[in-house]
């Protein structure tokens, strides 16, 4: 076995491990409705050539037989699909937990055109694939019963039966060896076809602007990409079904060359070449459907190996996020401090890699603190790693004079609220608030958005405002946080001068009074005497820290 192939199988264990009871009581319904086939095939073989006809022991045991593999096949199935839905749902709920305790940098990196497809095409598939399980058990369960019950017919016609199903068993090995490799072509060519989709709805606008720009899109990224996945997809399907065909012919094949065994040896019994005939017929569906599930069980391989690739990318030093387990609450802040702390960027190729630090600062309680420099000096970077989002390559962040390690880093993060740049507005509230504090509706009077927004149902009424209003709610939203330290990146950058002078003179003074700590990256130079501290950075260092002098 494969090392892929191992880690495979180990994966898939772990998944079905607390379900381990009902695969095994659906895997041994199913042979036993497998095995009732049998039974029944060789009850109406007894029945064709009983001398007098068959009696009524006969129909009593047809008539039972026919119960036991409707029950047991029924069981199976439902059984299966349980099994199916359940691993499909824990799925999705572990994937989803290691996404939101992933460090930051590791979604930064995997990008989300690679990250949608697993989560909604990979997931599906193995829901589709759940639900095929267990006719395929009781599909091999019949073929095998079949086979054994040809042994007890005629040792002959079971030789030349083996021989013809290994020779269809080789060209289906075949076909899902190569198949799938064109179906991990076309799967990788949906990660590109996603990301290209994603650029129709971010760039909208500028692909109606220019014309050249969005006739590329369309003739070439976006032809070239689904051509390529339909070339895969049917050079795929090409391969199941020529091999699936062969297959068939290998029955008629077999057919035929029992017929001439009885030909050659007439004093063969006809009840053996009635028999034969009866099961093969019968056993060509069975098979037909193993066969048939080739290329599902193809696809499955190919999103388990994505959804395995992406649990083991998504390996968090915060083991605690994902159990459910909290440590200790962090101590009430009196002071932040980075002690040489230092971060360094994987260099991208064609570009220079970038180091932030090694930087030393200390925030203290009730501190306004500016971030200044220019575009790229490392601003952001910096308050990643302050908000414990990025974890030192080097140094240590410590709070209360104490270093805050990979146990305690969630926690320290609970000290902070913060509107980024790219910031997300959810609609919701935080749970058990229904309405809005009287000091909050003053904030959204003074911000101007008070007629537009509202709350109902624990919910924003609206978040289709503009981007200047958005990031006003943002703040509002921020405050209803009620965290010791405010984190503000660009705020002011898409407001109206009025309300970058009611953001600057009178919201930062009004909370730092309310006992916050506010620590903004601004370029706004004309109020950076509104800062208790001014921290330069150039190039990744801190350049200087100094009190702003009154104007």
């Amino acid at each position: 076995m494969t090392p892929d192939a191992d880690s495979l199988a180990r994966e898939t264990m772990a998944i079905l491990r607390p379900f381990w009871t009902q695969v095994v009581l659906s895997m041994l319904l199913g042979i036993a409705g497998g095995l009732s086939v049998t039974a029944l095939l060789a009850t109406i073989n007894t029945a064709m050539n009983v001398e007098g006809g068959p009696d009524l022991r006969l129909a009593l045991l047809f008539a039972a037989l026919c119960v036991l593999t409707l029950a047991c096949s029924t069981l199976s199935n439902l059984l299966t699909n349980y099994i199916g839905q359940r691993v499909v749902a824990t799925l999705r709920r572990d994937l989803a937990a290691r996404i939101l305790a992933a460090p930051i940098e590791q979604l930064e990196r995997y990008r989300a055109h690679r990250l949608i497809p697993v989560l909604l095409n990979d997931v599906g598939t193995l829901s589709t694939f759940a639900l095929s399980v267990a006719p395929m058990v009781i599909a091999f369960t019949v073929t095998i019963g079949c086979l054994s019950y040809l042994a007890l017919l005629s040792w002959q016609i079971l030789l030349l039966t083996v021989a013809t199903v290994l020779i269809g068993s080789g060209a289906q090995y075949l076909a899902h060896r190569y198949g799938t490799r064109s179906i991990q072509t076309a799967r990788d060519g949906e990660d590109e076809l996603q990301k290209h989709y994603q650029a129709i709805s971010a760039g909208a606008k500028e692909l109606r602007i220019q014309r050249e720009r969005r006739l590329h899109m369309l003739d070439r990224q976006i032809h070239d990409t689904t051509e390529r996945i339909c070339r895969a997809n049917i050079r795929a399907a090409a391969i199941f079904v020529s091999a699936e065909t062969f297959g068939s012919m290998l029955f008629f094949a077999v057919i035929g060359m029992a017929i001439a065994f009885q030909a050659l040896w007439p004093g063969t019994d006809r009840t053996v070449l009635g028999g034969f005939v009866l099961v093969m017929l019968y056993m060509k569906g069975p098979l037909e459907q193993l066969i048939s599930n080739i290329p599902s069980l193809s696809r499955a391989e190919v999103a388990f190996r994505r959804i395995g690739e992406l649990s083991r990318r998504f390996s968090s030093p915060e083991p605690h996020l994902l159990s459910g387990e909290r440590a200790s609450p962090a101590a009430p802040l009196e002071r932040i401090e980075l002690h040489r702390v230092r971060y360094d960027y994987p260099q991208a190729e064609g570009s220079q890699p970038f180091h932030l630090g090694p930087v030393d600062l200390c925030i203290q309680r009730g501190e306004i603190v500016f971030i200044v420099g220019e575009n790229g000096c490392g601003k952001t970077t910096l308050i990643k790693l302050l908000l414990g989002l990025y974890a030192p390559q080097h140094g240590e962040i410590r709070l209360n004079g104490q270093a805050v390690h990979d146990a305690r880093r969630d926690d320290y993060r609970q000290l902070f609220t913060t509107v980024f740049t790219d910031y997300y507005l959810f609609d919701e509230l935080l749970q058990g608030r229904t309405e809005l504090p009287q000091e909050a509706l003053k904030y959204l009077e003074r911000l101007d958005i008070a007629h537009k927004v509202g709350i109902r149902d624990g919910a924003f009424t609206t978040t289709d405002l503009s981007t200047g209003q958005r990031k006003r709610l943002a703040l509002v939203n921020a405050w209803l946080d009620d965290r010791p330290v405010l984190v503000f990146d660009e705020w002011a950058a898409d407001q109206d001068p009025a309300f970058r002078r009611v953001f600057y003179t009178e919201l930062l003074p009004e909370l730092k009074r309310q006992g916050k700590t506010i620590i903004v990256i601004s370029h706004d130079d004309r109020y950076f005497d509104i800062a208790d501290q001014l921290v330069h950075m150039l190039a990744g260092q801190v350049l200087s820290e100094s009190a702003p002098q009154p104007a």
